[in-house]
């Protein structure tokens, strides 16, 4: 049956001795699979309805991952050699397609879809379905676009990131989440390359230093915090562990004989380790022993499914309920997961831990703005203040550049070695 499958394509893989002609007709019936596909999924960029269709078929289709592999280079095969890039077969003759593209309802469906096919995270997902839901309506209801028959380009992009730092006066940040997500838009739903996108009007960012507390500081705040709240602020200061990397700590990712916990998928979906502290080791493990009777619990209550990343509970239907996957912090009561709708406990939320440092600073009495980050810039600084190389401090922290770790070195320059005011050195002489 596979022999008779897109004959064209496999005699290109023969005469060309691309593949073993024994594994030919294979690399025709995935072509073939794709082609099936791609009826149903007539919207997305090439790029994405292939990630799509591997993706299915590892957790629908059960394949091994040699045959997503084969399957993969199968359709490079095909799009990339055999039709040298001819990509019509992607875009066939529908008169209803250039009408439900510009429908708002199923753009952002569309759009929602590929964030969770490409895992990105629900609150990167709600930042850019937010955006996008934005630029329509400024589209739309401030300039007036008829979007049937005038079709978004490159200047209407360019138009909105410019009226976001002029008229609204965002951050240089603000903006480019707008650029990000408004970039994965065009490219992968709308399949529209954007241009010339240095002629933007740019939110200007200074050089901020950031705030850092005092050795002395820091153990007043750890004075007004007790128990679990305590364990999750020593790590935040102790592991320089950032908020959400805090919250979305598992049990499996800290290894107690080495002293090291292990942060998976953080900023820039890098995998890192950082510092277990060693007086923390104790009420960690006591804190643990009661998050899994918690967890014993919600077992005999029919529940104790956790979100597992990467669709790793389609692979392993069990994996969810096994200790080691279960959050460090979980959260005090059971909700309804906003992706699965299935009843879990998640893990803490980052308002709660945002809230035990902002309090425990007031009553500390600490007149500075401190924040969960406050924290981690002061692992950075208190670390190099005490010797280690910067190159160690810039793997702990997880930084790509070594120059982000240098901005440390400023403060810690400020904090030990501040040089003596004029003023002080007049009124020295005269006591």
């Amino acid at each position: 049956m596979r022999n008779q499958l897109l004959p064209e394509f496999q005699k290109f893989l023969i005469n060309r001795k691309l593949v073993p002609e024994k594994n030919v007709s294979f690399y025709a019936y995935w072509v073939s699979k794709f082609i099936v596909f791609l009826n149903n999924n007539k919207t997305m960029s090439k790029e994405l309805r292939i990630e799509k269709f591997l993706a299915q078929l590892k957790t629908e289709k059960k394949a091994s991952d040699w045959q997503v592999h084969q399957a993969n280079e199968s359709l490079q095969l095909y799009f990339d050699h055999f039709l040298k890039g001819d990509t019509t077969i992607l875009h066939p003759n529908n008169p209803e397609r250039q009408k439900n593209i510009f429908n708002l309802t199923q753009i952002i469906e569309k759009m929602r879809e590929a964030l969770r096919i490409k895992h990105y995270s629900y609150k990167t997902e709600r930042s850019y379905i937010d955006w996008a839901k934005r630029f329509y309506y400024y589209m739309g209801n401030v300039k007036g676009n008829d979007f049937q028959t005038k079709p978004l380009q490159s200047d209407d992009v360019r138009e909105f990131l410019s009226y976001l730092a002029i008229n609204k006066r965002v951050s240089a940040s603000t903006q480019n989440q707008a650029f990000n997500a408004l970039l994965f838009l065009f490219r992968v739903i709308l399949n529209i390359e954007l241009t010339d996108l240095d002629k933007t009007v740019r939110a200007k960012r200074g050089v901020k230093l950031p705030v850092v507390l005092s050795i002395e500081e820091v153990q007043k705040l750890f004075k007004h915090i007790k128990n679990t709240e305590a364990l999750m602020v020593q790590l935040l200061y102790g592991s320089g562990l950032r908020l959400m990397e805090l919250a979305r700590l598992r049990v499996k990712d800290i290894d107690f004989g080495s002293n090291l916990i292990f942060v998976r998928d953080g900023k820039g979906d890098k995998d890192r380790s950082t510092i277990l502290p060693e007086a923390i080791k104790l009420p960690l493990q006591s804190h643990l022993e009661k998050a899994k009777l918690l967890h014993d619990e919600d077992l005999k209550s029919g529940h104790g499914d956790v979100y597992l990343p990467d669709a790793l509970d389609r692979k392993y239907p069990n994996a969810g309920k096994e200790w080691y996957w279960q959050y460090v912090f979980p959260s005090l009561k059971l909700s309804v997961d906003p992706r699965s709708g299935k009843i879990r406990r998640h893990h803490i939320s980052e308002k709660t831990i945002q809230n035990i440092v902002r309090n425990a600073a007031k009553k500390a009495g600490i007149d500075k703005h401190v924040t969960v980050h406050t924290l981690r810039h002061c692992f950075a600084t208190h670390l190099l203040m005490n010797g280690v190389n910067i190159r160690e401090v810039q793997e702990l922290l997880g930084h790509k550049n070594v120059e982000t770790t240098m901005i440390y070195t400023h403060v810690m320059r400020d904090m030990a070695n501040a040089p003596k005011s004029p003023l002080d050195m007049l009124y020295k002489g005269k006591k």
